[in-house]
């Protein structure tokens, strides 16, 4: 039976005298990526803030593995594997490729395997190989974007969640960002994946919810959302 990893019930979250988000759920199981789509301001960053402990939950649960987390820190959630990677990306900009690597792992103490999996991230992004020891501050947008994947990944995260990774990127590094999103995907990672290219998001998908003004007004799998008509006249232009 597969396992539900992230269950989220009906959550609430208010900052500002602003309801961002009003009563979402939804569900991310073992093995599956899940998409969470919909316009600027849906609540979707703010739904994965919440989730990570970053930002503070007026009402409802979160369970990761079957045990409550509301409340707790980042800190706590990357040592049992729910790990994120922040839109904006959030590279130490004067520490080198390997160093922000090797930072992606500090909640780990194995030496050895670390130097392993920074082999295996390189396998992954092999621009990043290249310039292991350059500084991240100086590579461009799409760089710094593979960078926090790949430091997310020496975490050895359970789920992945990854909010707005194509945010700015030229196409051809969009392309490049979700073939890595999909090869983390086949090689066994959960993945919940919160994007505005709702195209490129729906295709990876096995599943998708759609937000709208902080509440879940569409779910289903991936491709028959993308080719529901409403979906695409929301969010594809048609």
């Amino acid at each position: 039976m597969t396992q539900t990893m992230l269950k989220v019930t009906d959550l609430k979250v208010a900052y500002g005298g602003i309801q961002a988000v009003k009563g979402v759920s939804f569900e991310v199981n073992e093995g599956e990526l899940v998409s969470l789509i919909g316009a600027n301001g849906a609540g979707k960053t703010t739904t994965l803030k919440a989730i990570t402990g970053t930002q503070a939950v007026a009402e409802g649960g979160i369970e990761y593995l079957g045990r409550d987390i509301k409340g707790q820190g980042p800190w706590d959630l990357v040592k049992q594997g729910l790990v994120m990677v922040p839109e904006g990306r959030g590279v130490f900009a004067r520490m080198t490729i390997t160093e922000n690597l090797q930072m992606g792992a500090f909640v780990r103490n194995d030496k050895a395997e670390i130097e392993a999996d920074i082999d295996k991230v390189f396998a992954i992004f092999p621009r990043l190989k290249e310039r292991r020891n350059q500084l991240a501050g100086t590579m461009s947008g799409g760089e710094q974007q593979m960078l926090a994947m790949g430091r997310a990944l020496m975490a050895r995260p359970k789920v992945l969640l990854l909010d707005e990774p194509s945010m700015g990127l030229s196409p051809i590094m969009v392309d490049k960002i979700f073939e890595v999103v999909n090869d983390i995907h086949q090689r066994g990672t959960t993945v919940l994946l919160v994007e505005q290219n709702a195209s490129r998001a729906l295709n990876l998908a096995n599943r998708g919810y759609v937000m709208d003004s902080g509440e879940i007004t569409m779910t289903g799998e991936g491709k028959a959302l993308l080719a529901d008509p409403k979906v695409r006249a929301a969010y594809l232009g048609e």
